[in-house]
C-alpha cells in the first residue's frame, strides 16, 4: 500500500501514479487512456461486509460513535489524541467505515479527463513513454481519488524547519497532537487529524498508519464547520534527512490542498520557492500561504513582510486570491499566540464545505500535464501537405522515371512508322543501304554502362525526402519524426516499383495506331511509284524500238512520279506531326499518372495518415487545455 517516493521532486510527485492498492475498494484504473471502473463481483464484496453494506444502502453508521477510543495525549486525560482504532494503534484502515464513497467526475473535468485519456491512447505509438508518463499518472490519480470519499478534503500543512507548522496543526485541532519543541527535526512522519468518519481509505492512500491518526475531540466529530477535513502535519521540507523530504514530496502529490507555513526569517527561502511554490504555481486555488510568528514583528513590519511575500508569489507565477479573484490564500497569524488562527479556521471551514478541492486539485494537475505536453502537440503555423507539394512530388517522380523521355521516344516511333508507311521506296532502300555500310552492322552491340538507374534512384529518394520535409515543416518534433519515418518506409522498393510501371505503362508494344488517312496516303505513294516505273518502261520501250518514239509523255509521267513521291512523303510527315505529338503526350501522361499513383500509395497516403493522426491528437489536446481556461 505504501508507495515509493519519486526522485523527480515535488513537480514529478505532483503527477505521481496512484498505488494500485492504495485505495481500498474496487480495483481498476486507466486502460489505454480511458477511465474504466471495473465493478467488483459479489464474491469480492463479501470479503468486506462494511463496504457491502454501503453499496447495498444499509449499515448507515452516521449516527454511530465509531470505533475511536477516548485517550489522553502527553498525560492530558480526556483528549482524543489517541491513535485511530483503539489502544493498540495497529488497526488497519479498512476497519473504519467509508460512509461517503467517491462519485464520478462531472462537467468540464470529466470531459478533460476523457480527452486526456484519448490523447494518451492515440499517442502511445508516436511519443516516447516518458513524455506520456506524467499524463498517465494524472489519469491514475484521478481514478484512485474517484474511488475514495468525496465528502472529505485532505489538507497538508507543510513548512520549513522551525516555521511553526506543528504548532499551527495543534492550534487548528485544539489538541496537542503533533510534537513541538526545540529539537530538530520534530515531526518525523506524517500525522493526520480527522474531523469526521469515513477517511480511512484516503489515509491508506497516504500510507499513514493507524497509530498516527488522531481525532480533535473526545467522542465526537469536532467542529461542524470542519466536518470532512483531514489535516496532515508533514515533516520539514528542508529536513537534513532525505527520507523526510521524500515523505513530503510523496504526500504533496496526493493531498487535495496545501497550507504552506512560512516565518519572517525564511519566507523568501529559495528552496521553498524554486522547489515547491514556483512549480506548483498552477495549483494556486488549493494553496494557502500562511505567514506565522507575526507576534515577533514590531509595528507595521508584519504588513511589510506580507506584502513582500505576495510579491514573491507573484514572481513565482502564483496568483494571489484578492478581491474575489481565484488564487492562493495569503494571511498572517501567530499559531502560538492565537492571532489569526480563527480566520484561518473559518477559511478552511468554507473551503472544506465547498467539497471541490479534490476536483480543483485534479484540474490543476491536468493543466500542469497539458503545459508539459504542449511542445509535443502544438505546431508552428499550419502544417500539412498542400496540392502544390503533391504536384511537385508527382513531377519529380515523373522526371525520375523518365516520363518525358518516354513520351518523346513514343513520338519519334510514331513518326518513324509514318515514314515507313508513306515514304518513297527508293528513299527507304537508300536508308537501308546506308545502315548496312555503318561499322559494326550485324554484330551484337555491347550494352552501354550508364548511371541512369543510379541517377533515377537518387532522384526518387530526393523526391521522397523533399515531400517528407515539406509535410513535417512546423510539426512538433515527435510527429515530424513520425512523418519522416512513414515516408522512409514508403520509399523502400519505390524505385523498383517505378521501374515495373515504366515497363508496363510506357510505350505500348507493337506499332502505334495509324490514322484513317494512312491507307489513302499509301495508295497515292504507290501510284507515284507506279508512275515512275511506267514512265521508265515507256522510255525503255521507245529506246528498243518497241514503242513509237516520243520522249515528252513518258518523261512527264516519270517526272510526275518522281516529284509526287517526295511530295506525298513530305505531306504525310507534316500531317503526322500532330498525331505523333498527341501520341507521345499520351504515353507521357500514362507513365506520369502511374508514377504518381505509385508514389501516392506508398508515400503520400502514409504521410496523410500521420498528419490525420496528429490532427486527432491535437484536437484532443485542445480539449484538454482549453477546457481548463
Amino acid at each position: 500500500m505504501n508507495r515509493e517516493a519519486r526522485d523527480a521532486g515535488p513537480v514529478g510527485a505532483l503527477l505521481a501514479p496512484a498505488d494500485a492498492g492504495a485505495a481500498q475498494g474496487s480495483p481498476g484504473g486507466w486502460n489505454d487512456g480511458f477511465i474504466a471502473r471495473r465493478a467488483a463481483g459479489k464474491d469480492a464484496l463479501a470479503a468486506d461486509p462494511d463496504e457491502q453494506d454501503e453499496l447495498d444502502g444499509v449499515g448507515d453508521l452516521s449516527g454511530v460513535q465509531g470505533v475511536h477510543g477516548v485517550h489522553g495525549v502527553h498525560g492530558v486525560p480526556g483528549l482524543t489524541g489517541a491513535p485511530e482504532g483503539g489502544e493498540d494503534g495497529g488497526v488497519p484502515g479498512g476497519t473504519e467505515a467509508h460512509t461517503p464513497l467517491g462519485g464520478a467526475y462531472g462537467g468540464t473535468l470529466r470531459r478533460r479527463l476523457d480527452a486526456l485519456g484519448e490523447l494518451v491512447g492515440l499517442s502511445r505509438a508516436r511519443l516516447d513513454s516518458s513524455l506520456l508518463a506524467e499524463a498517465g499518472h494524472v489519469l491514475e490519480e484521478a481514478s484512485a481519488r474517484q474511488r475514495l470519499s468525496s465528502h472529505h478534503t485532505v489538507v497538508a500543512i507543510a513548512g520549513a524547519t522551525g516555521s511553526g507548522k506543528s504548532t499551527l496543526f495543534n492550534a487548528l485541532a485544539g489538541v496537542p497532537i503533533s510534537e513541538t519543541g526545540l529539537r530538530r527535526p520534530t515531526t518525523s512522519a506524517p500525522i493526520a487529524c480527522m474531523w469526521s468518519d469515513g477517511a480511512a481509505g484516503l489515509l491508506d492512500r497516504l500510507a499513514i498508519p493507524g497509530r498516527l491518526r488522531r481525532r480533535p475531540l473526545a467522542g465526537g466529530d469536532g467542529d461542524e464547520e470542519l466536518s470532512g477535513l483531514v489535516l496532515v502535519d508533514l515533516p520539514d521540507h528542508d529536513s537534513a534527512l532525505v527520507q523526510h523530504r521524500e515523505q513530503v514530496d510523496r504526500v504533496l502529490a496526493l493531498v487535495d490542498a496545501v497550507i504552506w507555513v512560512v516565518d519572517p526569517e525564511k519566507y523568501a527561502d529559495a528552496a521553498l520557492h524554486e522547489r515547491y511554490l514556483r512549480p506548483l504555481a498552477g495549483h494556486a486555488e488549493i494553496t494557502f500561504v500562511v505567514l506565522n510568528q507575526i507576534d515577533r514583528l514590531p509595528g507595521e513590519a508584519a504588513d511589510l513582510v506580507l506584502d513582500d511575500l505576495r510579491r514573491l508569489l507573484d514572481e513565482d507565477g502564483m496568483a494571489v486570491g484578492e478581491h474575489g479573484e481565484p488564487g492562493a490564500t495569503v494571511l498572517a497569524l501567530s499559531a502560538l499566540g492565537g492571532q489569526g488562527v480563527g480566520e484561518l479556521r473559518d477559511l478552511l471551514g468554507r473551503f472544506v464545505q465547498d467539497r471541490t478541492a479534490a476536483a480543483r486539485r485534479l484540474s490543476a494537475d491536468v493543466d500542469a500535464a497539458a503545459r508539459r505536453l504542449r511542445p509535443s502537440y502544438v505546431a508552428d503555423g499550419r502544417p500539412g501537405l498542400g496540392e502544390r507539394s503533391r504536384d511537385q512530388f508527382a513531377d519529380r517522380l515523373a522526371w525520375a522515371v523518365g516520363a518525358v523521355a518516354a513520351g518523346e521516344a513514343a513520338e519519334r516511333e510514331w513518326l518513324r512508322n509514318a515514314g515507313r508507311a508513306c515514304g518513297t521506296p527508293w528513299l527507304r532502300l537508300w536508308r537501308w543501304y546506308e545502315s548496312r555500310r555503318m561499322p559494326g552492322y550485324g554484330t551484337a552491340r555491347p550494352q552501354a554502362v550508364v548511371e541512369e538507374e543510379l541517377t533515377a534512384r537518387q532522384r526518387v529518394e530526393q523526391a521522397v525526402r523533399t515531400v517528407a520535409e515539406e509535410a513535417a515543416a512546423g510539426l512538433p518534433a515527435p510527429w515530424a519524426n513520425s512523418v519522416r519515418e512513414a515516408a522512409a518506409r514508403g520509399a523502400r522498393g519505390l524505385s523498383e516499383a517505378l521501374d515495373d510501371l515504366a515497363v508496363a505503362a510506357g510505350t505500348p508494344g507493337g506499332r502505334p495506331p495509324r490514322p484513317a488517312w494512312w491507307p489513302a496516303a499509301v495508295l497515292v505513294q504507290a501510284a507515284m511509284t507506279l508512275l515512275q516505273i511506267f514512265g521508265a518502261l515507256w522510255l525503255v520501250g521507245q529506246i528498243v524500238g518497241v514503242l513509237e518514239p516520243g520522249l515528252i509523255p513518258p518523261a512527264l509521267v516519270m517526272l510526275a512520279g518522281i516529284i509526287g513521291g517526295p511530295l506525298v512523303e513530305w505531306a504525310c510527315g507534316a500531317a503526322a506531326r500532330g498525331p505523333a505529338r498527341r501520341y507521345g503526350q499520351d504515353a507521357e501522361r500514362k507513365l506520369r499518372e502511374a508514377a504518381a499513383g505509385c508514389g501516392r500509395a506508398r508515400v503520400l497516403d502514409p504521410i496523410a495518415a500521420e498528419l490525420m493522426r496528429y490532427r486527432e491528437v491535437r484536437d484532443q489536446y485542445v480539449a484538454v487545455s482549453r477546457a481548463g481556461r
